[in-house]
């Protein structure tokens, strides 16, 4: 399995948890049958050979072996491999976003011409990059560092109420994030984890609203079970040093004695 992504097609290497991939990976290209499966475009019209999702075992360090760093030098997930430019890695969650969106949402069903609408474009990636850079790091903090530092738990939690505030406010009297329909910038910013950084949606109908949007789409329910389903109730329920354990798998870091 360690060399999977040699077969023909896309593989994405990903986990549960990291369900941007997930989500757009059904929501871009449809399942037709059963493996080996053959997908096809938006259109219907443009089929994609081969598809492989290949979960990577942290626990085992899977992402820190050889034949991975050479397509993810960053040695972190998710990754993306297009066999059909020359087993073209992409690495990084927004930017695997950015291209699925380039070479197979040419319709933009779920994005924004950069052309015909620059500002709903633009709008897009300033939300992309607020999920990346604001939204996505808060939990390592709260759950999974090597060791608990009161000041950076109250720091990463005060800093979550901040950011789902600022959903709440351009959610008020709008469907989705961006323009009128449902986009990237709403793919990235799924926060379906808000309870494990302590953030009661119960407070924030706007967002709660927009989030049970999300999570009533089919094709959502069914990316987020590729390649597992994530349960949330059943990570609410480690122990602090369980969180710490998959933090060390996750980022490789070692508590400084």
């Amino acid at each position: 399995m360690a060399r999977s992504y040699r077969n023909p097609g896309f593989i994405v290497i990903s986990v549960s948890y990291l369900l941007v991939i997930a989500h757009v990976h059904v929501d871009l290209v449809k399942y037709l049958g059963p493996p080996p499966s053959r997908l096809m475009s938006p259109r219907e019209s443009d089929p994609i050979e081969a598809n492989e999702v290949k979960a990577i075992s942290l626990k085992d360090k899977e992402q820190k072996s050889e034949w991975y760093l050479k397509i993810n030098p960053n040695g972190r997930l998710p990754t993306l491999i297009d066999h059909a430019k020359e087993d073209f890695p992409i690495w990084e969650s927004s930017a695997i976003l950015l291209y699925i969106a380039q070479h197979f949402d040419t319709e933009h069903k779920i994005s924004y011409d950069p052309v015909t609408e620059p500002k709903l474009y633009s709008e897009q990636l300033q939300w992309i990059f607020f999920a990346h850079g604001g939204i996505a790091p808060i939990v390592h903090f709260i759950r999974l560092a090597p060791e608990e530092i009161p000041y950076a738990i109250k720091r990463y939690k005060d800093e979550s109420i901040r950011l789902i505030g600022v959903l709440e406010e351009r959610l008020k009297g709008r469907d989705w994030l961006v323009g009128p329909h449902y986009s990237l910038a709403d793919i990235k910013t799924l926060i379906r984890g808000t309870k494990l950084f302590d953030v009661d949606l119960n407070d924030y109908p706007n967002t709660q609203k927009w989030l049970e949007r999300i999570l009533a789409r089919p094709k959502t329910d069914k990316g987020l079970g590729v390649p597992t389903r994530t349960d949330i109730e059943a990570m609410l329920k480690r122990t602090p040093e369980e969180y710490r354990a998959f933090g060390a798998a996750l980022f490789g870091f070692k508590k400084v004695e």
